[in-house]
């Protein structure tokens, strides 16, 4: 059986099912939290607990479960874990399990959003104005190279949270007083939000798939609806991009296109909250994954999809006895 581990899975039930819908009679899935009452848990095949990601014992719990599962493939859900799991790439590599994430070295990158702006600007890649703190962009404010509004967002964060448009220098003021951790500071610039999901063969290393949408409406934790699209020369672009890095499985990549030019803002390692919707094309990475499990290097399939299709993510209820808890929800 080719089981996968999908760590820190917290709400992503939608994306489980999918993958249990691709691997159906070929392997489980597995998934792991360390909440009891992390939705997604109760649509896995099966279900662990662990410690907190900044554990000591998190690593240890990951050996085990991959061990006591079976387990043939490792991804991680959460921008943070995939530090910590590239990490441990050689003793996962080691026990046979295939990592679907990047080297440590991008996995930082990609966490670290001022380190990212560095990189892609020595790198030559079109990206945002990007400032470390507020006497960075006050300097290049005052030479009236940047102006309000902006844009501000953890210098560490994930799934877009704390992420927001200020309008004046002192509600910019206010915000970074009051801010539990660092913020960078970006040029505000208004375009097309595009957001590309990618998929990086873990044998080939090569980019053999790329699903772009135009997003329509975004809130906390990223895109809410959005249309398909294609656009050529964003892909060859983005194929050009991930040459820079050392991506393996999944990645997330947002763009703002003012005109002809793409000016790439973020990139996630892992596979992104609107993945639902290439999926939902028929832009099936479970089953690049399992094939990369078996050995296969997948071909390319770059834009094999329909355009005009859109997403609309919407709550849902997931409903569970405490008695089925393996932890209590307070701990």
């Amino acid at each position: 059986m080719q089981n996968i581990l999908l760590t820190n899975a917290g709400k992503r039930v939608a994306l489980v099912r999918d993958f249990k819908q691709s691997f159906k009679g070929q392997g489980k899935i597995v998934v792991t939290d360390n909440w009891s009452v992390a939705p997604a848990l109760f649509v896995a095949d099966e279900y662990y607990l662990t410690a907190r990601i900044d554990e000591k014992n998190y690593i240890k719990d990951i050996l085990e479960i991959c061990e006591q599962a079976e387990i043939k493939a490792i991804t991680s859900l959460m921008d943070p874990d995939i530090s910590v799991l590239a990490g441990a790439r050689e003793v996962l590599t080691n026990k046979g399990i295939l990592c679907l994430f990047p080297s440590e070295h991008t996995a930082g990158r990609c966490l670290d959003k001022y380190k990212m702006f560095q990189f892609l600007k020595e790198s030559r890649i079109p990206t945002i104005a990007t400032f470390f703190d507020y006497a960075d962009f006050m300097a290049a404010y005052q030479k009236g190279e940047i102006d309000f509004p902006v844009f501000i967002k953890p210098k560490s964060g994930s799934g877009s949270v704390g992420a927001q448009k200020v309008y004046t220098d002192a509600e910019l003021q206010l915000i970074l007083k009051n801010a539990a951790q660092p913020y960078i500071i970006q040029e505000f610039i208004e375009g097309m939000d595009i957001d590309a999901d990618v998929y990086v063969d873990a044998i080939s290393h090569q980019v053999v798939s790329i699903f772009l949408k135009e997003k329509i409406e975004r809130m906390i934790g990223g895109t809410s609806k959005a249309i398909s699209i294609k656009d050529t020369v964003l892909f060859e672009k983005i194929k050009q991009i991930c040459g820079h890095f050392e991506f393996c499985g999944p990645v997330d990549l947002e763009f703002l296109q003012v005109g002809s030019e793409y000016y790439l803002y973020d990139i996630n390692p892992r596979f992104s909250g609107a993945y639902l919707h290439a999926y939902a094309c028929g832009v099936d990475f479970p089953k690049l994954i399992l094939n990369n499990i078996r050995g296969k290097v997948n071909p390319s399939q770059v834009g094999e999809y329909e355009t005009g299709q859109i997403m609309m993510l919407y709550p849902d209820v997931a409903l569970v006895s405490k008695h089925d808890l393996k932890r209590d929800y307070r701990d």
